[in-house]
């Protein structure tokens, strides 16, 4: 919530008042840019994330892609079963612990990073924003999210 210093009882739960309503907009809408950039290469959004943490920095445990993501197991097996279908990653026991599970990519998988190049221009092109912009943007992002990491969001 956005308070000023004037605010009101009623100001406190005005809608337009409210991070995390601003945060849920503009969420689905930068999401539904990327929808149309991945469907030819058969990615969903949250697999992108996965492929971008993989084209970083493969081979990567699953408890270290959950980590980097933010995701809990039972949400990242169902994203790396079907990236491991499309032929993207392959997922083998670590041979030094085998309670560890690490992902590859494959050589589409690899190549697939070429095709995921043109994404980031085309996102920015379609947001009509400043380089700038979204740098700060990006950095407040990534402030809230420090900020938030400590918060239990699993208790419901």
């Amino acid at each position: 919530m956005v308070l000023s210093s004037t605010a009101t009882d009623a100001d406190v739960l005005a809608l337009e008042n409210q991070v995390c309503f601003a945060l849920a907009v503009a969420s689905r809408r930068v999401i539904g840019l990327y929808r149309p950039l991945l469907e030819p290469m058969g990615l969903t959004h949250p697999q992108y994330l996965v492929m971008l943490a993989l084209w970083q920095d493969a081979p990567l445990s699953v408890r270290r892609l959950g980590e980097l993501l933010s995701l809990d197991p039972a949400t990242l097996s169902p994203l790396l079963k079907r990236l491991e279908t499309s032929g993207y990653v392959n997922r083998a026991r670590d041979p030094k612990d085998e309670r560890s599970l690490n992902v590859t990519l494959t050589t589409a998988g690899r190549q697939l990073r070429e095709r995921a190049l043109a994404i980031p221009p085309t996102v920015v092109q379609q947001l009509g924003m400043e380089i700038a912009e979204l740098q700060e943007l990006h950095a407040n992002l990534t402030n809230v999210i420090r900020h938030t990491k400590h918060v239990d969001t699993d208790r419901d």
